[in-house]
């Protein structure tokens, strides 16, 4: 398998992995505060003493397993934008790998938050509290913003613009992707950002993974540029 081919996969994964967000979220998360600034931590202690494995789960995919997978598209996007642009192409790879770098951590930070609140769990008032307190650390580490892959979603988008690898649509979508990632860093507009980050995110994953495994633009690209 091609490193392009590997990309390819990793983007459609990676797209997989906010899918399977997404879904558990709104289904079975979304009544402890999951995704909003009203997180209750002692709902979510109760809740992690019953279910531990769930969040277990929930927290390996959409970080463990999306930033290993990112780290490959990183690395394959960065080889195929350097062939005509080495200079974005350095600039790219880093912030790729500096975002990659902040959800693996931010997944183990929440994988052991659930660990260690599960095991004192007969405690519930210390349970809630050692969970929000590493919660705000897995927040802080890329959780609870998109500043860094907005910026590396953007930056990717139209240095593959510049360099022919991705077409307008692709770029488009990349470029509001990644501009609502930035704009969480605004409490205001942080959920709602958040959202439009992550639903964009989700298109854009796909179509770069399309275009990474076919080999050039995507069909409907290219009768758009016709």
């Amino acid at each position: 398998m091609t490193l392009r081919k590997a990309g390819g996969l990793a983007a459609l994964t990676c797209a997989a992995t906010y899918l399977f967000g997404f879904a558990l979220l709104v289904t079975v998360l979304a009544p402890l505060g999951f995704g909003s600034d009203e997180i209750d931590p002692v709902a979510v202690a109760a809740f992690i003493a019953d279910r531990p494995g769930v969040l277990i789960a929930w927290n390996t995919l959409i970080y463990v397993v999306n930033a290993l997978a990112l780290a490959v598209l990183v690395v394959a996007l960065h080889r195929q934008i350097a062939n005509s642009r080495p200079d974005a192409a350095a600039l790219t790879g880093a912030i790729g790998l500096i975002w990659a770098t902040l959800v693996l951590g931010a997944g183990m930070i929440a994988n052991v938050a659930v660990e260690r609140t599960h095991a004192i769990a007969a405690d519930p008032e210390a349970a809630a509290s050692l969970w929000q307190t590493l919660h705000a650390v897995e927040l802080g580490l890329g959780g609870g913003n998109e500043i860094a892959g907005g910026a590396w979603i953007l930056a990717v988008s139209l240095a593959g613009l510049a360099s022919g690898l991705l077409g307008r649509v692709t770029a488009g979508i990349g470029a509001i992707s990644g501009f609502a990632g930035l704009v969480t860093i605004l409490p205001p507009l942080g959920e709602t950002a958040g959202a439009v980050f992550g639903l964009g995110a989700i298109a854009w994953f796909v179509a770069v993974g399309l275009v990474l495994l076919r080999g050039s633009q995507t069909t409907f690209e290219k009768g758009i540029s016709a």
